[in-house]
């Protein structure tokens, strides 16, 4: 439902209320179990960060479709919570795109927190850091450790934010999607200041135009240099290919791209369905004829669709 639909229902809601409480008591505690809670910033660490480098906070804010992020060092966390009698006790971490050298904090980040919020699943919106030689000790694992934290910090708050530990997943799109991929696949390495024993695998897991592979050929070279850069080893290349990392345990996963994806090849997705498929896990893809990357060419509703249908089907969303 989205908020238009959501101020419907409350002035429907407001009708029958009145009709039983004039006074409105009661109504004005009815519809502050609907209303979504406004967002909420904090630090993703709450100590020092770690792989960091003591420098200047650089952070930069473009205008470019209403927020592009660049020169990321100080992750955050913002949570968008459901109204409690519209939550559907699932969660969604977000990881906006952007190369691994901005992110689309509003194109991929804010409006779709919004949008999760609005279906009654709680959204935490994450900003990572951009992998920086001069921020870091080792650019090439910031933000995994940023993403694995962040799904540190949803489960250690479940009880306190009203979701089941069991249904967080994650959602990424471009290099937001390799980033979600990672952890998605790399849940059994905790980086970073994660102890040991830790459950940071996401419990299902949404690539949208996904860059998958570090791979010359079928990566998206922008962010491959980015984050393990132009002279990688074949052993990082590898690490961080992650159509090759798959095994029967990762997360239940549904893939959406388009086939006209004239920055990240298609074949990305392709190649981590059929590695996903090898292992048997649960997975789908949606492979729309256009749209190209950041699906300029389509409705939001039309390639959300498939998406909200299958997190329906498995349990995470409500029709």
């Amino acid at each position: 439902m989205n908020r238009r639909k959501l101020v419907t229902t409350a002035l429907l809601i407001t009708a029958c209320a009145w009709a039983q409480d004039p006074s409105g008591q009661r109504f004005g505690k009815a519809i502050a179990t609907l209303e979504p809670h406004p967002p909420k910033v904090m630090p993703l660490y709450d100590g020092a960060i770690p792989n960091s480098k003591n420098t200047p906070d650089q952070e930069q804010t473009g205008p470019a479709m209403g927020g592009i992020l660049s020169k990321v060092s100080r992750p955050t966390i913002t949570a968008y919570l459901p109204g409690k009698d519209r939550s559907v006790g699932s969660a969604m971490v977000i990881f906006p795109g952007g190369g691994y050298m901005i992110e689309a904090w509003k194109l991929e980040g804010t409006t779709i927190a919004e949008i999760f919020q609005d279906r009654g699943i709680a959204a935490f919106l994450v900003k990572y850091r951009l992998p920086d030689d001069a921020t870091m000790e080792n650019r090439s694992i910031g933000p995994l450790q940023d993403a694995q934290q962040a799904l540190r910090v949803v489960r250690d708050h479940a009880a306190e934010w009203g979701i089941d530990p069991a249904k967080i997943g994650v959602i990424g799109f471009s290099a937001g999607g390799h980033l979600a991929s990672t952890v998605g696949t790399h849940f059994d390495k905790p980086y970073g200041s994660t102890p040991p024993g830790t459950n940071i695998r996401p419990d299902f897991q949404i690539l949208v135009y996904p860059v998958i592979s570090m791979k010359s050929g079928l990566t998206h070279q922008g962010s491959r240099d980015a984050l393990i850069g132009k002279d990688a080893s074949e052993a990082q290349v590898r690490l961080f290919s992650n159509e090759e990392q798959v095994t029967a345990k990762t997360p239940p996963t549904l893939l959406v791209a388009g086939s006209d994806d004239m920055l990240v090849d298609v074949e990305n997705s392709v190649a981590f369905y059929r590695a996903l498929r090898r292992n048997e896990v649960q997975s789908e893809m949606h492979l729309f004829d256009r749209g190209n990357h950041g699906f300029f060419g389509l409705a939001r509703g039309e390639w959300m669709s498939p998406v909200f249908a299958w997190m329906t089907r498995n349990g995470w969303a409500k029709p």
